[in-house]
């Protein structure tokens, strides 16, 4: 299955996809700190600085629609430059089909071809199906922030990752 779906960057006609994917994964209140989709307009926005800046962002396409996303933003202060936060987000029903491991092996890829010395991420503690993916494919875990997410009125830990290219 994983095999039909395309890892491609991400192009302007990817935005309305990008946000509805990134919309469901948010309203399951489980994975990230959004809870819904910001507006198409910030969400265009976001995508064509992607594209100008040279930040790595990739996404799946299955049949024409985007089930996945992955994303390295630079930091933006000269002394961070070398160092990008990475997110992403898989649709329900493509999971656990190694698209994951897809999708942040080519954008992980695309980040060290970008001279990036640094990629971190912060994944809520109870995820552990992502902390697992990112320990496969080389980060390290840095600290845990305690209470670091409040989402309906519940607290949740958050893990601080990282990885450095040899």
């Amino acid at each position: 299955m994983t095999d039909e779906i395309r890892i491609e960057p991400i192009r302007e006609d990817h935005v309305e996809g990008f946000r509805n994917a990134l919309d469901i994964v948010a309203r399951e209140r489980k994975y990230l700190i959004f809870l819904e989709a910001p507006p198409i307009e910030a969400m265009l926005a976001f995508v064509r600085d992607n594209i100008a800046a040279g930040h790595p962002h990739m996404v799946a396409v299955a049949d024409g629609k985007v089930v996945g996303w992955c994303d390295i933003r630079r930091g933006a202060r000269n002394a961070e430059s070398h160092c990008g936060t990475l997110g992403m987000g898989i649709v329900p029903g493509y999971r656990d089909k190694g698209l994951g491991r897809r999708l942040i092996t080519a954008t992980l890829d695309a980040a060290k071809a970008a001279g990036l010395h640094r990629v971190e991420l912060n994944a809520r503690a109870e995820n552990l199906r992502a902390i697992t993916l990112y320990e496969r494919v080389g980060f390290e875990h840095e600290g845990v922030a305690r209470d670091a997410v409040k989402i309906d009125g519940r607290y949740f830990d958050s893990v601080k990752m990282g990885l450095i290219f040899d």
